[in-house]
């Protein structure tokens, strides 16, 4: 939005501002009494979300909220990773969330890229992987095998499918609701 920092609702009386060097205590410039929260804007070198459907001009079709949209107008570059690429997307082809290739630096072809979470109407959370993140997140130890495993494990998003990604889920015709 152009601006330094902007109001946030709903942290007074949280312990957040304690962890929080972003975030201050400041009063309401117009009534001169109100205490608001203020978060200073941010401003992310980079920005890399998964989508659905992206062409090669950057134009993004996502079903998220809006609030990717300020992020990716935000972020100094942003790097897009898609479930597929078509020729042409516009804003009366999107489904959900459109973004337009201006503000998009890099699109990435990756198939199954949002794997374990799940993408909308092609294939769902993957359970079994999740809850082994979740088990996996309780100490550092099994949370570096983890990574060792599915994340510095791997040369390649491809070997990362072919190993991680179910292979029905694999199968176009099986892949939705799965």
């Amino acid at each position: 939005m152009g601006v330094p920092y902007v109001p946030v609702v709903g942290l007074i009386g949280t312990d957040l501002l304690k962890r929080r060097d972003d975030m201050v205590i400041a009063i309401d410039p117009f009534d001169g009494k109100t205490k608001t929260v203020v978060a200073k804007a941010l401003r992310p070198d980079v920005a890399l979300f998964h989508v659905q459907t992206a062409d090669r001009h950057g134009n993004v079709s996502c079903g998220y909220d809006a609030e990717v949209v300020m992020l990716a107008e935000a972020s100094k570059h942003v790097i897009v990773t898609a479930e597929r690429i078509v020729d042409r997307l516009t804003e009366k082809d999107a489904k959900g969330t459109f973004i337009p290739g201006i503000h998009v630096d890099a699109v990435v072809h990756a198939p199954f890229g949002a794997h374990p979470a799940g993408s909308v109407g092609l294939y769902a959370p993957d359970k079994v992987h999740m809850r082994e993140y979740v088990v996996a997140s309780k100490d550092d130890e099994s949370f570096a095998a983890y990574l060792q495993k599915y994340v510095h494990g791997v040369t390649s998003h491809q070997q990362y499918v072919e190993q991680f990604v179910p292979l029905e889920w694999r199968d176009p015709v099986r892949a939705v609701g799965t």
